[in-house]
């Protein structure tokens, strides 16, 4: 609905210049900044526009995104390690790490694992991780390198 809007919304201001241009004033200094100003409007609108045309095109599930799938004993994601962050939490906390696995072009996903993951998912290194989900965070079970 906001991309249809926005949409004509852009071409309103360029109805104006037309109309500027058509009635010959344009090159007057009243009519020379009136269509700079409605042609400001427009093309921020129009950028507006597009922004939401890419949120909607973005919205659907990412192709090549492969969902976690369940085994035995927990869920399976397979992927090549792309980062692994780390961050030492608060004291009766557990630390935790995040883990961005890269799976197509223009596809990743993000894993939030507890502890230091750094040693066991090196970066660059296709694997196969095996985890099982806690409250807030997953619990690493099994890592298989290829």
């Amino acid at each position: 609905m906001a991309l249809l809007i926005s949409l004509v919304l852009a071409l309103v201001p360029l109805l104006g210049v037309v109309w500027i241009l058509l009635s010959g004033t344009l090159t007057t200094v009243d009519g020379l900044f009136m269509s700079l100003i409605l042609l400001a409007m427009s093309g921020i609108l129009g950028l507006n526009a597009l922004y939401e045309l890419r949120k909607v095109r973005t919205a659907g599930p990412q192709p090549g995104q492969m969902p976690a799938r369940a085994v035995a004993g927990g869920l399976v994601q397979k992927g090549k390690v792309e980062s692994v962050e780390f961050y030492e939490s608060h004291v009766g906390q557990p630390n935790k790490s995040i883990v961005k696995l890269w799976q197509a072009p223009s596809s990743s996903q993000l894993l939030v694992f507890e502890g230091d993951m750094r040693n066991a998912l090196p970066v660059g290194q296709r694997v196969e991780i095996t985890f099982r989900k806690q409250s807030d965070y997953n619990q690493l079970l099994n890592v298989s390198y290829s």
